[in-house]
C-alpha cells in the first residue's frame, strides 16, 4: 500500500485524509496540535509542526512515504515542496512554491516579470515601514499584511498616518517570520475574484472562478465571508484571467498542482493576481466546486501528490448557483444560537458549524475565527449575490448577554 504524508489535521483538512484512504493510500499525518481531529482518521499520527521542514523530512524518511500533501494550507505548502524535492517525490519546485506562499517574494516576482501588481515593499522592521509610510513613499490608502499568514489574518487597510503604528504592529503579530508587506490599494471593478484550479504538467486544465463577498461590519472587513459561483463577468474577461494565471504558472515552472485564487480586475480589465496559492481553497470551496462541476479537487490534489494520473469528468461545465458562507460573529462572547430564517434552511446543502450554544466565540478577524461554514445552493445569480451581500437579512449569530 502506497503511503501519503498529509500536513495538517484540522476539521477542514479531514476531507483530504478521508479522500486518500478512499483511494487506497496508507495515511500518515503531521500536526503540531495534540487535539487535532485528523489524527482519528489517519492511520498514523506524528505530533510535528507542519512548518518544521527538517522534522517533517525526518518523518517522511522514517515512514518511507510515496507522496506528501499540504491540503488547504499555505504555511505547510513550502514544507511539502521541500520534502518532495529532497526525496525525489512528485511535487512542484520548492523555490516556486516559496514565492507563491510569501507575499513579498510574490509581489517582487510579479513586478520583475511584467504582471500588473500594486506598488509594494516588504519589511522586517516596523520602524522602517513606519518611516516609509510617513515620508510619502506610498500613497494612502495602503494594505498591510503579514507576508506568510493565510485566511486574511492580520490584514488591515491604513488610510492615514494616524493609523500607521497600530496596524503595522497588528500585521507583524501574525507573521511567523516577523515580516510584513505594504501594498498600495487596488481599486477593483466588480467583485474580487476567488476560486480554485488545477494544472497538469504545467497546463491550467481546469479553473472555476467565484465572486468574493465581504461584511463591512466585521472587525476585519477584509476577510471573505463567502465565495459565490459562478463569477458574474463575461467569458472573455474570464479567459483573460485564465491566460494571466497560465503565464504565471509557466514562468514558475509549476507542474501538477491544485490552486486557490485571489484576484482583482480594474475598470480596464487589467488582471491583478493578489494571491495564487499552490493548494486547494479552504472553507469547503472544493465541495462547492464538486457540486457545480463534478470535479473533485480534493481527489485531484491527493493524486497529484502521489504522481498518479488525473482524469477530469467528460462533462464538467458548471451547473447551478453555489456558495460557501462563513458563519461569523461581530464580537467576542459566548454563543447563544445561530438563527437562520426558515425559508433559507433548504438552501443549506452542507452544515459544517463547529461552534455550538455555550461555546466561547471570537469576533471575525480571520478564517480561524469562523463559527463554521455552510455550503449553499440558490435558484439564480441575482438571489445568490443578494443573499451573500446581505447575509444579515437571513442569519444571526447571537451572543449571550
Amino acid at each position: 500500500m502506497k503511503k501519503i504524508l498529509l500536513l495538517g489535521g484540522s476539521a477542514q483538512q479531514v476531507v483530504a485524509i478521508e479522500s486518500a484512504k478512499r483511494l487506497g493510500y496508507y495515511t500518515v499525518l503531521c500536526d503540531y496540535l495534540p487535539d487535532n481531529p485528523g489524527q482519528y482518521h489517519a492511520d498514523v499520527f506524528h505530533q510535528v509542526s507542519t512548518t518544521d521542514k527538517e522534522a517533517v523530512l525526518e518523518v517522511a524518511v522514517n515512514e518511507k512515504i510515496d507522496g506528501i500533501l499540504a491540503y488547504a494550507s499555505d504555511p505547510a505548502a513550502p514544507t511539502a515542496a521541500y520534502v518532495a524535492e529532497k526525496l525525489g517525490l512528485p511535487g512542484n519546485p520548492y523555490k516556486s512554491v516559496k514565492i507563491l506562499c510569501n507575499k513579498d517574494l510574490f509581489r517582487k516576482f510579479l513586478a520583475e516579470h511584467g504582471f500588473c501588481t500594486p506598488k509594494a515593499k516588504g519589511y522586517g522592521s516596523i520602524a522602517d515601514a513606519e518611516y516609509d509610510l510617513k515620508s510619502g513613499l506610498f500613497s494612502f490608502p495602503v494594505i498591510v499584511k503579514p507576508v506568510d499568514s493565510s485566511g486574511s489574518k492580520g490584514v488591515s487597510r491604513i488610510n492615514s498616518t494616524d493609523e500607521v503604528e497600530e496596524k503595522l504592529e497588528y500585521a507583524m503579530s501574525f507573521s511567523r517570520s516577523k515580516r510584513i508587506i505594504i501594498e498600495e490599494w487596488v481599486e477593483k471593478y466588480g467583485y474580487q475574484i476567488a476560486g480554485d484550479g488545477l494544472s497538469i504538467d504545467g497546463k491550467l486544465v481546469f479553473r472555476y472562478f467565484a465572486n468574493d463577498h465581504f461584511d463591512p461590519k466585521c472587525v476585519n472587513p477584509f476577510v471573505p465571508i463567502s465565495a459565490s459561483f459562478p463569477y458574474n463577468m463575461p467569458e472573455d474577461v474570464q479567459t483573460k484571467i485564465h491566460d494571466t494565471i497560465q503565464r504565471l504558472l509557466t514562468e514558475l515552472g509549476m507542474r501538477t498542482c491544485t490552486y486557490n485564487f485571489d484576484m482583482r480586475i480594474d475598470k480596464d480589465y487589467n488582471v491583478y493576481l493578489m494571491e495564487v496559492a499552490p493548494r486547494d481553497g479552504g472553507n469547503y470551496i472544493p465541495d462547492v466546486i464538486r457540486y457545480a462541476t463534478g470535479v473533485d479537487l480534493v481527489e485531484c490534489s491527493v493524486k497529484a501528490a502521489m504522481g498518479d494520473p488525473i482524469e477530469l469528468p467528460a462533462d464538467h461545465d458548471p451547473k447551478g448557483f453555489w456558495s460557501y458562507y462563513a458563519v461569523h460573529s461581530y464580537k467576542d462572547g459566548v454563543l447563544d444560537e445561530v438563527k437562520v430564517r426558515d425559508d433559507v434552511k433548504p438552501m443549506i446543502i452542507e452544515n459544517h458549524l463547529i461552534k455550538h450554544p455555550g461555546d466561547h466565540i471570537e469576533a471575525f478577524r480571520g478564517a480561524n475565527s469562523t463559527l463554521g461554514c455552510f455550503v449553499m445552493k440558490f435558484n439564480s445569480m441575482d438571489q445568490m449575490l443578494h443573499m451573500m451581500d446581505h447575509s444579515e437579512d437571513w442569519i444571526n449569530a447571537k451572543n449571550r448577554k
